[in-house]
Formats: C-alpha cells, structure tokens, sequence
C-alpha cells in the first residue's frame, strides 16, 4: 500500500518542496519525520514542486519504504496526522492520511491544481502579511478589477503557455488547459485564483504580474490573447515575488 499525506506548508523559510543538497526543503523535513516515525528510510513523493518562499494551503504525497514502492505498518491511519505532526517544525502541518493503490502517483494523476495568489493592496505594509502577500501600496480600484479579471479571462482554454514561462525552462509540451480565472478584492486583500491540469514554472506569478501590469495600464485587458499567440516572455507582464503564491487545491 502507499500513504498519502495532505498537509500544508509555510513556504517563507524553505528552500522549495524538493530536497536540495544544501538548503531547508519541505521533501526534506517529510523525509526525516517518515523515518523517525516508522523507522526505516522511506520516499516521499510530492504533487509539485514548489519553488522558494511558495506556500501551500493544500499539497499531497505519497509515504513508501524507500526502494520498495508500498509500506507496512502498524499504526492506525487514522493516527498518522498527528504522529507526523508531532515530528515536524511549526511551519509543515499533516492534515489527513488515506491508503492509496501501489499504483497511484501524487502528480501524474492529478486532474488539476488550483492556485492563488494574495496580493496586500495598502498604502503602509502590514507585518502580519509580511512573506505571505506581495505588498502592492498604489491604490487598485474597482475599475482596475474590472480590467484584471478581462484579461484573466483570456487565459481560460487550452493554449501554448510560453510566454508565461520563466525563460531558460525545458519541459515536453507548453501546452496547460486553464480550468478558470479570476480575481476578487476583500479589504486590502486582492486574490488572483487559477486552475489548470497543470502549470509551467513560474506561469502564475507571471499571469499575476501581467495583470498588475494590466490594472496600471501598462498592458491593455484585450491584448492577452495576443500575447499567449506570440509564445514570447517579453511579451507579458513582470514576474510576481514568490511570497504571494499558494498552492490552494489537488483534484484527483
């Protein structure tokens, strides 16, 4: 059998999911807490692989002994939230364990993801948004939501996604399949929300970046079709800091 794990992360202190060789990774500190809970080495498989300063609301991976591809325990599943927990740092939390097939995958078969990014629309910085929102102090009003959620809009359906990936990025296919899009505005707290069947690396910080740059103008809400057509990156907006980005949701 293989576990699976539904946690969330604090994504300010670590240097992404994925264990590094140098650095604090969320992978890692699973990897430690499945050891010191079961005893043996084991493999901890992520749904994604965040980058630095990313938070997760909702991430999911899967527990095997390491080299073996299924586990055996003894202990309850209903225990395993709050046995991980108890071997994990303040800022990692398990929130759920299920048995799974041998043959599931936490990442291939994910059917989409969903994303959000805050943004703190405030004149002055609040310290309790500090590493959890992109700060933005110029003022984004209704009409600027207005023509934010236009173009967000245009991101809906499949299409090559190349203009927003990070330039340098090898991957098979360019192609994502963007469920929905949008944006809304509670207090100074302005939300960017997206679901594909799956995104390219760095593709919502750089959606949200070009919407910013929508709202100020610097972008017109109807040029975002031709933008996603030319498959340039410098034709789309400026890349969003990592602090803002949550991983929100994993539908299988």
């Amino acid at each position: 059998m293989k576990i699976l794990l539904t946690l969330s992360y604090l994504g300010t202190d670590f240097c992404g999911y994925q264990i590094q060789p140098k650095g604090r990774t969320v992978q890692g500190e699973l990897n430690a807490a499945a050891k010191a809970l079961f005893g043996f080495d084991c493999d901890v498989t992520g749904c994604s692989r965040t980058d630095t300063g990313v938070h997760a609301n909702t991430f999911c991976a899967t527990v095997t002994k390491k080299g073996e591809g299924c586990i055996e325990t003894n202990v309850d599943i209903s225990r395993i939230p709050l046995a991980f927990n108890a071997h994990l740092p303040q800022d990692i939390a398990v929130k759920d364990a299920r048995i799974v097939g041998d043959d599931f995958h936490p990442r291939y078969d994910v059917k989409y993801k969903e994303y959000v990014y805050r943004i703190y629309n405030s004149p002055t910085r609040s310290p309790m948004e500090s590493g959890r929102a992109w700060h933005i102090p110029y003022a984004l009003d209704s009409e600027a939501l207005d023509k934010m959620n236009r173009a967000a809009a245009s991101f809906v359906g499949k299409h090559d996604f190349s203009a927003f990936m990070a330039s340098g990025s090898t991957v098979e296919s360019t192609v994502r399949d963007v469920k929905y899009a949008r944006v809304e505005k509670q207090g100074d707290v302005i939300t960017f929300t997206v679901a594909a069947d799956g995104f390219l690396y760095n593709m919502v910080r750089i959606m949200t970046g070009t919407l910013v740059d929508v709202a100020r103008g610097k972008i017109s809400s109807d040029a975002i079709p031709e933008i996603i057509e030319s498959c340039d990156r410098k034709r789309a907006g400026i890349t969003a800091p990592a602090e803002g980005l949550y991983l929100n949701k994993v539908v299988y």
